[in-house]
């Protein structure tokens, strides 16, 4: 240990470990709001990893290389604040004064994008390990690509607090497999093992034992310790750091509202202010003198790392302008991975892709074209880091050459989650965030159900992932209704910031992709069909227009009906197009891959595509309700579970037909002239 990072003397750590309760406290009082029982346990363990160990530099949080602090129960948020405004980031205590009030930047749980220093939003528990799992793997990853014998420009650690809370959801259990798996040996996850939740004490309902489930994952672990001797806490996080090839679970006991003589302990530290006579006994027993919100200079001056991270910056730098000089081409390949930047030839691929699946003739599932699309830009796209839920052979999430990501080996740029749907969703945003990969990975459309909230985190934290859906309808067939996405497509349309996309033939795939690709502030979801669908003619013009998310796909004079489907049903549509011509019925087929792209357009635009004072008439195997939204007099679709049947057999059960298309525009038509015969 450098002499930088000697260990103060015992009374100033404890004083440094006591600035950080009472500025809990305090927040948490000022606000009548939050959560003072785990900072208050968890100080002392803070106070060694952040200022004995953690590389960071405050004055940049953003630096490439620096260790990545994941606080996995995020309720604790005052103790990550409290940490940021000691140590330097741009977090004045004006705002740990705002904690908890309309837009500060110390919202009740931690947001990326929002607070300096923020490596992840987290507050749903478990997903912050996860997440916190994937910045690990992004780094062994990105370490084997760039780095030579001679020169390491990838060298890096992620640590995370967690809680029992963590340790119950499942999702902990999905990720930390997959650590082990991995051997992710500079991933080191202190756990705060305190024996109480919001219900009180968690033996009745937690009696795991953690350490040997741990072990059985490959982990190293260390402890039970004395999560308040902070030589013992020092101790054990440099023998993780030892740890080459299995992540660490360092197990700490230790008192959850620590310092307040009333509630140490007990459930009622966990979220709920401690009450200004509490407060002022907590100072008391901590011989705390210093007013609310304030931190005596002494204090202040030792957690202050703004030197120090300014000089392990400005070191790192030095070594990657030696790398760069070695190694020009990979420095500035490295650059852009982080930057976040697609290369210069991704326009090209991606123009290339639309113009081979869009001349294609053949019927081909939307799944088996996403996959053909991904054969022509993975290649170009080197930072694309996919993946399957062990449906590789299904989702078709591999392309040729892409190799298996596996522990001990490089090169591999796919990834076999295993039944993990949630802890791979999890993991992705993990990778995302961490930079220099975009990731994505595959499941049924109806086992989106186990990874929406990390879908739903990754739209909150704008994050550039892509999930690839298959299976997207009824028209799988045999696994029946189970396995037969129904409600999923629309619900996941009303999540903000999502991109949902449910292409209608092999053009549509190729376009929805690059689409995704270029969104760096939005996640994207690809809804993809089993079923083999028909290619649709188009224009140049119209392949562009795809990307608008709607788009008028063919069309007749003067219009009296406008038929919008999407995915498998837009081939229906242009058939029942053909039944009302027979009938002198003129009919506009507009093809809808993604609504949620076609809603963001001009109102110019959509009024165009949908025309005006025209009956409309949607159509989607999946429920009907959300057509509303474009005021569609009529929808064509499945409101009820479905059944285990060959496809066509379940499409025909239901109606879900060109026939029985024609049928309802034909009324609908038959009813709007009689409206405009009608007399005043």
């Amino acid at each position: 240990m450098s002499a930088a990072m000697t260990p103060p003397a015992p009374e100033l750590a404890r004083r440094m470990a006591n600035a950080i309760r009472m500025l809990a406290v305090d927040a948490v009082e000022q606000a009548k709001s939050g959560h003072p029982g785990a900072p208050m346990g968890m100080a002392d363990i803070a106070e060694v990893l952040w200022n004995r160990h953690l590389r960071h530099n405050p004055a940049n949080p953003q630096w490439a290389d620096r260790d990545r602090f994941v606080l996995s129960n995020g309720h604790g948020s005052m103790l990550l604040y409290a940490l940021l405004h000691l140590t330097g980031y741009d977090l004045p205590m004006e705002e740990l004064r705002r904690f908890r009030q309309l837009h500060s930047k110390t919202a009740g749980h931690p947001e990326v994008g929002v607070t300096p220093g923020v490596e992840t939003t987290t507050g749903p528990l478990g997903q912050g390990i996860a997440n916190a799992v994937g910045m690990t793997l992004a780094e062994k990853l990105l370490a084997a690509e760039f780095n030579r014998d001679e020169l390491t420009i990838v060298d890096h650690h992620t640590y995370t607090f967690l809680g029992d809370g963590c340790m119950m959801e499942g999702i902990s259990h999905e990720a930390c497999s997959l650590a082990g798996v991995w051997k992710l040996g500079k991933l080191i996850a202190l756990y705060d093992d305190n024996g109480i939740s919001i219900d009180g004490a968690v033996h009745a309902w937690f009696a795991d034992d953690t350490s040997q489930r741990f072990r059985a994952y490959g982990w190293n672990v260390i402890g039970p310790i004395d999560g308040h001797d902070t030589v013992a806490v020092g101790q054990a996080i440099a023998e993780a750091r030892r740890s080459a090839d299995r992540p660490t679970l360092i197990v700490c006991r230790t008192t959850i509202g620590r310092g307040s003589p009333g509630r140490a302990g007990t459930a009622k530290a966990h979220g709920e202010a401690l009450g200004a006579d509490e407060i002022a006994a907590t100072r008391a027993a901590i011989g705390w003198q210093a007013g609310p919100f304030e931190v005596p200079d002494a204090v202040r001056a030792r957690w202050s790392a703004r030197d120090l991270g300014a000089k392990r910056e400005a070191e790192w730098r030095l070594a990657f302008e030696a790398y760069r000089t070695e190694h020009p081409a990979l420095a500035a390949e490295y650059e852009r991975r982080i930057a976040g930047e697609l290369p210069a030839s991704f326009h090209e691929a991606a123009l290339a892709a639309m113009v081979e699946l869009g001349q294609a003739t053949a019927a081909v599932a939307s799944r088996k074209a996403s996959q053909q699309t991904l054969a022509i830009l993975a290649p170009k796209i080197p930072e694309m880091l996919g993946g399957s839920a062990d449906l590789t052979g299904s989702n078709l999430t591999d392309f040729p050459g892409c190799g298996a990501v596996r522990a001990g080996q490089s090169g591999g740029r796919h990834i076999n989650y295993g039944v993990r749907e949630f802890g791979m969703a999890a993991i992705m945003n993990g990778l995302a965030l961490h930079g220099g990969f975009i990731p994505y990975g595959g499941t049924f459309l109806t086992f989106s159900d186990y990874n929406r909230n990390a879908i739903r985190m990754a739209a909150l934290m704008k994050l550039r992932v892509v999930h690839v859906f298959t299976h997207d309808s009824i028209g799988l067939g045999e696994d029946g209704p189970t396995h037969q996405a129904v409600e999923h497509a629309a619900s996941l349309r009303l999540i903000p910031n999502l991109d949902v996309w449910r292409p209608g033939d092999a053009a549509e795939t190729a376009v929805a992709w690059a689409f995704a690709l270029e969104q760096r502030t939005r996640p994207s979801a690809l809804l993809l069909s089993r079923q083999n669908l028909p290619p649709q003619a188009r224009t140049p013009e119209q392949v562009m227009q795809i990307r608008r998310g709607g788009y008028v796909l063919s069309d007749r004079p003067e219009p009296q009906v406008v038929l919008i489907g999407t995915g498998s049903e837009v081939s229906l549509a242009i058939e029942a197009q053909r039944l009302l011509d027979a009938l002198g019925i003129a009919a506009r087929v507009v093809s809808l891959p993604s609504s949620t792209v076609f809603d963001r357009q001009e109102t110019g635009w959509r009024e165009q595509v949908l025309g005006r004072g025209i009956p409309r008439i949607g159509v989607e195997a999946g429920v009907t309700a959300w057509w509303g939204q474009y005021q569609c007099a009529e929808a064509l679709g499945v409101n009820s579970f479905g059944e285990s049947a060959p496809g066509p057999k379940v499409y025909e059960h239901f109606g879900l037909n060109a026939k029985a298309l024609a049928e309802l525009a034909r009324r609908q038509v038959a009813l709007e002239d009689r409206f405009v015969r009608s007399p005043n």
